[in-house]
């Protein structure tokens, strides 16, 4: 029999001497990772043991209940979590597997031979394409890579991708942060774990897309200065008002699971239908590399030296007003980008009723057929035991703990179906598809155990109180609270790499301060989230994935020189957002549960 729990948010009489205490997880995780540079699973694990230590010791709470709480948290790691993780890279693997991936790499790179727009097509758009696919630090080696076989200078290459990483990562693999997000929030608000995942995705689907719009001048910027990105102006425009179009569209009417993917294939077609009747007048290359853009030199410092020759038209294997583009032609091409639309078709008849809701109670309801296979059910030796109180909640209620277990609606599964239908279509018998499906498995191994331990974290410190102290220290932050909760997701996927993971540690922090001031949680949701991804680009595990990509292991800090002050302005920016949204146009935010 499990004893009762209360909670207490200040163990020790005063919030904010609690609240360092109740940061020691936090401080441990980011401390290994980002100073000691330990490897993740290591650092989850410590954190998760101190988590656990902390709940006990420090805020009394009885160990079956802690020890409950972590497995539930771990639980949801793993399904739906990890899930999706594990079948979208495996659609991605299948995609190498069978050479498909290799006839949309060549086609985009074929488009042309100007590195502005490259950067633009392969970092920006394809980046944004594997993001939504794999996500977890595939596009930033994948484009790197592609950007530095193509001739661009090795440094520019990272720098590149990793800039261009940062219009996607809010919604990830998938919609991974943001479904993470949801199901953490969701008891905090009382809300249904759906419901506030597709709200949290509306508002940050309302935050994001402005910053979509700037990344690709950023981009190239960077590597061509003032006057080489006005030169690319349609283009930069192109692919930012494309994708931010995508991005928004999505995000608050189909939820998070498809955001990047169709975000991203509306800037490919984009910028494919521009480069049929547009070419730059001068074809930029970078200012020591030959004709032919073999090299892989480094470009002076500053990146604004570009070279720069007249444009000799569209690169081979792509003519203005011809159907067909890249090496393979037109129906190599379309071969190509099959499993990415195969995913799409199905994705969205697994929601038809969000988007048609006359479909509800029809022979065409697919969701409703696939959520009879969902089971729900209260978390034995956890729900309604621990009981929260003021000023976290009005009066003392109990704190739900349910485990939903969708198998057929999940979004993991709908995306393993996708996966075998695409596969089979791009010639993958079963076994090939066994083979590379344990490949996957044994390639996430130690991804999975992380994404476990640190959802465990999460729902340790939500039960015992931990992550309530937080929120109300910070609460002391008062009227800047929402320029200061962009930082705070900034800080977590600096020193962890990841959005998904900054919005399992930060997320429900954020939110309960948001209640405890009078700010809607859903911005303060969103905003851990979209300014996360800020933080992207200069992760020391991004940047050693970057570096590693295109090999230059050790040459980490001359491209965090190269991304710093971005990553930084970028974030400032979003802090000045929130505050516009929080108390200029409040009605644009989402009441969650409501």
């Amino acid at each position: 029999m499990f004893e009762s729990f209360t909670q207490n948010y200040t163990p020790i009489g005063n919030v904010y001497v609690s609240a360092l205490f109740a940061a020691i997880p936090i401080v441990i995780i980011l401390v290994m990772l980002g100073v000691l540079r330990t490897a993740a699973h290591w650092a989850a694990l410590a954190g998760l043991v101190s988590s656990l230590l902390l709940a006990v010791l420090f805020y009394a709470m009885p160990i079956g209940l802690a020890l409950s709480s972590a497995v539930l948290g771990a639980l949801f790691g793993l399904w739906p979590i990890v899930w999706i993780v594990i079948n979208a890279l495996f659609l991605h693997n299948l995609t190498v597997e069978t050479g498909k991936f290799d006839t949309v790499r060549n086609a985009l790179a074929n488009l042309t031979t100007d590195r502005r727009i490259q950067a633009l097509i392969i970092a920006f758009a394809f980046g944004a394409l594997l993001e939504g696919i794999a996500g977890f630090g595939a596009p930033v080696a994948i484009t790197a890579a592609i950007l530095a076989s193509l001739g661009f200078n090795p440094l520019y290459a990272a720098a590149i991708a990793l800039l261009a990483n940062t219009a996607p990562v809010a919604f990830g693999s998938l919609g991974v942060p943001v479904t993470t997000l949801g199901g953490l929030v969701a008891p905090i608000v009382g809300g249904d774990a759906t419901e506030v995942t597709n709200q949290l995705s509306a508002m940050i689907g309302r935050q994001l897309p402005i910053f979509s719009l700037i990344v690709p001048g950023f981009m190239v910027f960077v590597m061509a200065g003032w006057r080489g990105m006005m030169q690319v102006m349609p283009a930069v425009l192109t692919a930012g008002v494309s994708f931010a179009l995508g991005q928004f569209l999505a995000a608050n009417f189909l939820g998070p699971v498809l955001v990047d993917v169709l975000a991203a294939l509306f800037a490919l077609a984009a910028l494919y239908l521009l480069l049929r009747i547009w070419q730059p007048e001068t074809n930029w290359r970078f200012p020591d590399e030959p004709e032919e853009g073999t090299s892989n030199r480094e470009a002076p410092s500053g990146g604004s030296a570009g070279g720069r020759r007249p444009a000799t038209g569209p690169a081979s294997g792509f003519a203005a007003g011809s159907t067909s583009f890249g090496s393979g032609g037109g129906n190599s091409t379309l071969q190509g980008f099959l499993p990415y639309i195969i995913l799409i078709v199905i994705v969205v008849l697994s929601r038809i009723t969000d988007l048609i809701p006359g479909l509800k109670g029809t022979l065409l309801d697919i969701p409703a057929a696939l959520n009879k296979a969902t089971f729900k059910f209260s978390w034995p030796g956890l729900d309604g035991l621990v009981t929260r109180v003021e000023p976290i909640v009005p009066s003392p209620a109990p704190y739900a703990a349910e485990f939903t277990f969708n198998i057929l609606s999940a979004a993991g599964t709908v995306v393993l179906f996708s996966a075998i239908i695409a596969g089979f279509v791009m010639g993958a018998g079963l076994g090939t598809m066994l083979r590379v499906y344990g490949q996957t498995l044994n390639q996430l191994k130690l991804a999975i155990l992380t994404i476990a331990m640190i959802l465990g974290i999460a729902y340790v410190m939500n039960y015992s109180g931990a992550t309530s102290t937080l929120g109300l220290a910070f609460a002391g932050t008062g009227f800047f609270f929402p320029f200061f909760s962009a930082f705070i997701g900034w800080l977590g996927v600096v020193l962890t790499g990841s959005d998904t993971s900054a919005n399992a540690l930060f997320g429900p922090m954020q939110t309960i301060t948001a209640q405890s001031l009078g700010v809607e949680p859903a911005l303060a949701g969103a905003t851990n989230s979209s300014g996360g991804v800020m933080g992207k680009m200069i992760s020391p595990q991004n940047l050693s994935v970057g570096a590693s990509a295109i090999g230059q292991a050790g040459r980490e800090p001359e491209i965090f020189r190269l991304t710093i002050k971005w990553s930084l302005i970028l974030t400032v920016a979003m802090g000045i957002l929130a505050m516009i949204q929080a108390y200029l146009i409040p009605g644009i935010i989402p009441v969650l549960g409501g």
